[in-house]
């Protein structure tokens, strides 16, 4: 998996980033992540632990409950057993490692946690989600606890005897130094397909941020509707939730492509992919008769597809990015194992900042097979929000035919 060296924030300590770290993050909120139950919020709700931005220290801010701190934080827990919160993947997920940070939790970080996995069924989610009612919004659950009924009731699902992915562990407090926790699971672990996760601290304390990396499974369902169906479903091929990942890229200086296929709409430019200005920009431009720049460099990042598929229309959206917004951008695709045999499905095509643009029909060029990954291209530099490439799930036969059906 190649990697730039250009990265979104530059590592204050000696503490090497995994290789997991490049795979889809999963449990934030950005990436439909959420919090199903908490046995105690008082002083932060587990929702925070699950936010985008980094963490941050607010020195003279209180709340009613206690001094304000951005992550999950329980009570001094003075009756018997120990805090743990349930935890919704975007998707069923092979998780491959869990970053765990304490910042700015020095005397009050949690000493111990461990992470198991596990599915809940459709039917015991909605029961879950009607009899517990959580909201992320503002102070969320802050200054609450679950009541002994609550407990009982989430007791019922045995998800203290989900499999541990992450044994007991101890944690460090959240210096900048002693922050970040990296924990790669071992080979066994990340053959299992998650969905939900319970994260356990012994006894409490607090987490300022839980990001969770692996692959996620696209839903066969997708496959079988459309061989079981006259009219293809046609679903976001590249997107994070259906198993689509960034798998390699040239620049990421302010931002990673992987942000490019997260089921949300980008928050603010820093949750986009943004490149570094190339050093090789002309020094006066010039365009061609069709208005693009003509420029000797470019950027580029490449995406494993969730499945070989028909790529039917290309969604780029520059949302938030006005003065650094790509002077063009162009696709190619080849088959998942191939050799980097790229074929062109969408000339360089004429962006504009912060809108959406979408590109289909003519504007595409004739797939001669289904695309297992594909690369995008920006010239010369600059960011894009998001990326959606709508088209339908080849099935077997029309992969072996080679045609489109």
């Amino acid at each position: 998996m190649a990697t730039s060296h250009d990265t979104q924030e530059e590592q204050s300590t000696q503490t090497l980033v995994p290789d997991f770290t490049e795979l889809s993050e999963v449990a934030s909120i950005g990436s439909n992540g959420r919090v199903l139950f908490a046995t105690d919020d008082w002083f932060a709700p587990a929702e925070w632990m699950l936010k985008d931005g980094e963490p941050v220290f607010l020195p003279d801010e209180y709340t009613a409950y206690g001094k304000w701190m951005d992550g999950w934080e329980t009570r001094r827990k003075r009756l018997p057993g120990h805090d743990w919160c349930l935890i919704e993947l975007c998707a069923p997920t092979r998780v491959a490692g869990l970053l765990i940070d304490t910042a700015f939790f020095t005397g009050n970080y949690a000493p111990r946690v461990s992470v198991q996995g596990g599915t809940l069924d459709e039917t015991t989610r909605s029961m879950l989600e009607t009899s517990i009612a959580r909201s992320a919004e503002g102070d969320g659950m802050m200054g609450s606890g679950a009541s002994a009924e609550e407990l009982g009731m989430v007791n019922l699902l045995g998800t203290d005897r989900w499999t541990v992915l992450l044994p007991r562990v101890e944690l460090k407090p959240g210096y900048e130094a002693t922050r970040r926790h990296y924990f790669a699971l071992s080979d066994d672990k990340r053959q299992l397909a998650v969905r939900h996760l319970r994260v356990n601290m012994f006894p409490d304390g607090g987490i300022a941020r839980l990001r969770v990396f692996g692959s996620v499974q696209l839903d066969r369902k997708l496959l079988r509707r459309s061989e079981g169906s006259k009219t293809a479903v046609k679903i976001d091929l590249i997107a994070m939730f259906n198993g689509g990942r960034c798998t390699e890229y040239s620049n990421a200086h302010y931002g990673h492509p992987r942000n490019l296929i997260k089921p949300s709409e980008g928050r603010n430019m820093g949750d986009g992919w943004e490149t570094a200005r190339r050093l090789d920009r002309p020094a006066v431009l010039v365009v061609d008769e069709n208005g693009i720049l003509q420029v000797p460099g470019c950027e580029w990042a490449i995406f494993a597809l969730a499945a070989p598929g028909w790529i039917e229309e290309v969604h780029i959206d520059t949302k938030h990015f006005k003065g650094n917004y790509p002077d063009s951008v162009r696709l190619e695709y080849a088959g998942l194992d191939e050799p980097d045999c790229w074929i062109p499905l969408m000339e360089a095509r004429k962006l504009s900042p912060d809108r959406m643009h979408v590109f289909a029909g003519a504007e595409l060029l004739v797939q001669k097979r289904a695309a297992g990954k594909v690369r995008l291209t920006m010239a010369p530099d600059g960011g894009i929000s998001r990326v959606r490439l709508m088209g339908t799930v080849a099935i077997e036969s029309s992969q072996a035919n080679g045609v489109k059906h």
